[in-house]
Order: structure tokens, then C-alpha cells, then sequence
């Protein structure tokens, strides 16, 4: 089963388990042909997470998340404000679009250092769909051509997303052919070279020469330092049931578990699904974890992230007791925490037991809004993740690692994988994975329903609601002192792979990207088996 947000993504991954490669051979085939496919929200020059299940049960998450170059310092940017929601924001948006925005890209390396050490076909075969696609060409879907529109002003000021995406001056429209021959070049390059095209080669060279022209900070030797880090997993009980995420600089893995935790003590099946009490329930843990993250995690390389405490049962039952149900609250920092939008996702499971569930970036829609010129490669806005006000457990430090709300999330019973998930959404990443998992566990809905299914997200200051959350709901979380705001939709398309035992997997992807699950029945005759032609049977 393989699902990825475009159809010749999930195409390239079962392209390769229908040659016999695994898991991971297919979810790295899908990542780089949405390279070409999904440019803007992932691509080579961006970061991200992978939470890979082997088939002997162990569980491996490799970080590939981008860091801030070694040139980066805490008060490069100045921001605008002190408080939510323009917390984030800097003056000329100078952590937003440009080169001051661009994060030492990660995605690569990690990439090919997970093909290598986990899978089992060529780099060369793996990439081989997405240069097809890249130099052949391929049409536009109505949502690209809705990203290409919305983003038609900033896109315009590059020329190289100017000659893609605006052809003639225009927005592409839906049903046009794109044709990216630049990045098929690049894309030859990584299979004739591997990842030391970009981290000590001709691609790096074109990407530090623009960083040069242009005031960007990246260097060469920041480009030599990139390297993954194989992390352990962060494991949580929720109702009979082992959840799996990925750990700090991830917000997922640690929140999403202290969540799970606090709504374990309530009733959730009983109260329902979008009423008042389950939304009021979701938005005051949501405020929680976020009042937390702000303060206790990010890169454990420099700040000393209290993941016990954070995921510990005693402190989620006294957090719990914090919670007021007829009233909406503004949360701190829990007692002894010290201080210090938009991807791509992946879900594949093979046949003997591997499961990847991987979450990549260039973070902001078309990233920084700019190319490598003559290399296709967009480049990623990461430095948008950091705090850009110093002193802060989140703030910019040279060689830190950006953290991130990417959720790979995977739920075992009894130690056998249960559902594997995630999607892309910036900040609302986390939450609504959790909701996902709520949705299958305690609402009891299939994988379709969990994944379509309205979501909430808050961080303090509003209420999002998407539109399939009542008005009578609406209403009386209003009553309770939420701000509510009404959006189209809170995250991106939801990837998920449930398993219900003897090889029966289930594929669901939401509306809101082009999500496509392809499942592959069958197989190859069995061994021993030899055709008789002259008896005229087997």
C-alpha cells in the first residue's frame, strides 16, 4: 500500500514494490518525484522526518531536518511583535522570503542515507520515475494550479519560478503541461553521483555561489557538515494501545503523547464527535501542549528537553484537573518546565512488515520563494521555524537543528502495527494527527472518516474550525470564552495505512491535497509452481 499526496507519487512508490523493492525503496521513489509533482511543499533542498517500522518490529526515526547555518545568530532578524498571532513575523519578512530565510537543507542526505542503510534498490532506480516525469512533463492539478495563483506575486520576483510556474506572465492553469527540465538535470546528477551532488559537488557549488550573490548565509562547509541523526522514538499508552512518534526537535512525538495522555481520564467516545465538550476538550489540551512546547522543546543538542515529565502520567493527571469544561482558559507552562505550515507526507507498507510514514518540507508554500538559478531547485524557508526573538528555548543558533510539528505517527496493539499516518500543515501538523488517532480509537471511524474528518486547532490566541463543525458547536464554545475563527481547512491531506491482520491493509487519503492510496494485490506464483503444457495444467 502506498499513499502520497499526488497520483504519480503513489504511482512511482508502487512502481517500485511491484519491482520487488520495500517500504522504503517506495517511499523514497514517491518523495522525489513530489519533488517534481508537489514543488511547492517539498523538495531536495528542504527537511523533514522519517518513522520507519522494520519487519523484525524495531522502530527507527531518522532525522533529516535542515539547521541554521553556522553564520546564524539569534538577533538576525528583528521581529515585529512580542505576542501571538504576529509572534513569528519580522520586519521585511526577512525569515519568510529571500535568502536570510533559506536553513541548511537536509532532506537529501537523509534521503539516500536511509535507501542505503534500510532499503534495497539503486539510488539510480529509485529517482529514476521522477526524472522521467521531470523531463517529459506532466499536467496540472487544480490544486497546484490554486498554490501557483495565490502565490503568483511573490513566485513573479524569481525568474526561475517565473519560467515553471508563470509562463508568459500567467499563472499555469489546471490541465497545462509543466515540464522541468532544469530539475531533471539535477535530479541526473544525484543518480550519477548520490547526495554528494549538493553536499560536495556541482549542485552545492551553484547553491553557495547564489547564497554569495545574494546575502544568504549558507557555506560549503555548512553543506559538508549535513548529516542525519538516527533517533529513538517517543512511546505513549492510550486506551490498550502503544503509540509511536518521533522525538525532540519534534514537537509530535512528546505533545501528542502528553495530549493522549490528558484525554485518557475523559469519556471521549460517550461525548461525541464535534459537540461542544469534545471540541472545548481538544482546544484546551491543544493551548496546553502548545503553552509547553514553547518553552521545553526543541533541539536536544542545546536545550534539555524534560521529555519524562512532559510524557509522564502523574503530570498529565494534573494537568487534567486544570481543565475547566464550562470555560475556555489561557495555559502556561506546566510547573518545573524550564525555558532554555505546509509539507508533504508519505505512508507505505510493504509485504513483509516494513511501514514508513515520513513527513518533508520546504516549509512554507514554495518555500523561500526562490530557485538555485540553472538547477530547478526551490529552496526551503526553514529558518521561519526558529524563534526570532533571542534568549528563547526556540531561537536561532548556529548548527541548531529547526524543530518541527511533523508527525509520522504509528499506533501498535499487542505489538502489531495497528495504523501508520501523517500529513503537512505547519504548526497544526501534531494536532491534528492526534485528532486522527482519537477519530479510529475512541470515535471507532474507519480510515476514510478519520482522515476526512473536521479538525480544531488552537494555540492560545483563536479557534480554528473547519466548516463541518456545527454552528450549534460554534455557538456554545463561543458561550465558554473561545475565539472562534471559521477556515477552510486546518493542515494538509491526511496520508494514513490501518492493518487488520492476515495482510489486509487499508489506504485512505483526504481531500485536502491530491492524495492517492494505490494497493497492490497478488503477487508472484508460489515457489515450486511449474506449467505443464502438454497436460494443459499447473
Amino acid at each position: 500500500m502506498v499513499v502520497t499526496n499526488h497520483p504519480l507519487a503513489s504511482g512511482a512508490g508502487a512502481e517500485m514494490l511491484l519491482a520487488g523493492g520495500n517500504a522504503v525503496d517506495a517511499a523514497v521513489a514517491a518523495l522525489f518525484t513530489l519533488t517534481v509533482v508537489e514543488p511547492m511543499m517539498v523538495g531536495v533542498l528542504g527537511g523533514g522526518v522519517a518513522h520507519l517500522r522494520l519487519p523484525d518490529g524495531r522502530h527507527v526515526v531518522v532525522d533529516g531536518l535542515s539547521t541554521a547555518p553556522l553564520a546564524a545568530r539569534p538577533d538576525m532578524y528583528r521581529p515585529v511583535s512580542d505576542t501571538l498571532p504576529d509572534y513569528q513575523e519580522t520586519e521585511g519578512r526577512a525569515n519568510h522570503f529571500g535568502p536570510l530565510a533559506m536553513a541548511v537543507p537536509g532532506a537529501l542526505r537523509a534521503w539516500c542515507h536511509t535507501l542505503e542503510r534500510y532499503g534495497t534498490l539503486p539510488l539510480a532506480d529509485v529517482i529514476d520515475p521522477a526524472i522521467r516525469i521531470a523531463a517529459r512533463g506532466w499536467r496540472a492539478t487544480p490544486y497546484l494550479a490554486d498554490c501557483i495563483a495565490d502565490n503568483a506575486a511573490e513566485l513573479a520576483t524569481d525568474p526561475g519560478l517565473t519560467s515553471i510556474f508563470l509562463p508568459g506572465g500567467s499563472p499555469i492553469q489546471a490541465g497545462q503541461r509543466i515540464v522541468r527540465a532544469d530539475h531533471a538535470d539535477s535530479l541526473r546528477l544525484v543518480a550519477k553521483a548520490g547526495p554528494d551532488a549538493l553536499y560536495d559537488g556541482q549542485l552545492g557549488d551553484a547553491l553557495v555561489q547564489h547564497m554569495e550573490a545574494t546575502g544568504g548565509l549558507i557555506s560549503a562547509e555548512d553543506l559538508r557538515r549535513v548529516a542525519p541523526i538516527e533517533r529513538e522514538p517517543i512511546r505513549a499508552t492510550y486506551r490498550g494501545h502503544e503509540v509511536i512518534g518521533p522525538p525532540p526537535p519534534s514537537s509530535s512525538g512528546v505533545h501528542i503523547a502528553q495530549m493522549l495522555n490528558v484525554l485518557e481520564g475523559f469519556d471521549l467516545r460517550s461525548l461525541g464527535f464535534g459537540t461542544p465538550d469534545g471540541v472545548h476538550l481538544l482546544a484546551e489540551v491543544l493551548k496546553m501542549a502548545f503553552a509547553d512546547r514553547a518553552v521545553a522543546t526543541a533541539d536536544p543538542a542545546f536545550v534539555d528537553v524534560p521529555v519524562a515529565r512532559l510524557t509522564d502520567k502523574a503530570y498529565a493527571a494534573a494537568r487534567r484537573a486544570e481543565i475547566e469544561m464550562g470555560r475556555a482558559k489561557d495555559w502556561r507552562p506546566g510547573a518545573g518546565l524550564l525555558e532554555s505550515a505546509n509539507t508533504t507526507h508519505v505512508t507505505v507498507a510493504d509485504g513483509k512488515g516494513g511501514i514508513v510514514s515520513t513527513t518533508q518540507t520546504i516549509n512554507g508554500l514554495f518555500g523561500a520563494r526562490f530557485t538555485v538559478p540553472g538547477t530547478g531547485m526551490i529552496a526551503n524557508n526553514y529558518m521561519y521555524n526558529f524563534d526570532p526573538h533571542p534568549g528563547k528555548a526556540l531561537s536561532v543558533a548556529p548548527g541548531k537543528r529547526v524543530f518541527t510539528s511533523m508527525a509520522p505517527m504509528m499506533v501498535l496493539r499487542e505489538g502489531r502495527p495497528v495504523a501508520a499516518l501523517g500529513l503537512p500543515g505547519g504548526l497544526r501538523i501534531f494536532g491534528s494527527a492526534m485528532q486522527a488517532i482519537i477519530n479510529l480509537l475512541d470515535h471507532g471511524m474507519t480510515p476514510q472518516e478519520a482522515v476526512e474528518a473536521p479538525r480544531v486547532w488552537t494555540q492560545g490566541h483563536r479557534l480554528e474550525l473547519e466548516p463541518g463543525i456545527s454552528a450549534e458547536t460554534e455557538g456554545a464554545l463561543v458561550a465558554r470564552g473561545h475565539v472562534v475563527e471559521r477556515v477552510r481547512t486546518i493542515g494538509g491531506g491526511m496520508g494514513a495505512v490501518t492493518f487488520a491482520g492476515d495482510g489486509i491493509m487499508t489506504g485512505a487519503a483526504c481531500w485536502r491535497a491530491d492524495g492517492t492510496p494505490i494497493g497492490i494485490g497478488g503477487g508472484l506464483a508460489r515457489a515450486g509452481v511449474r506449467f505443464n503444457p502438454e497436460a494443459g495444467q499447473r
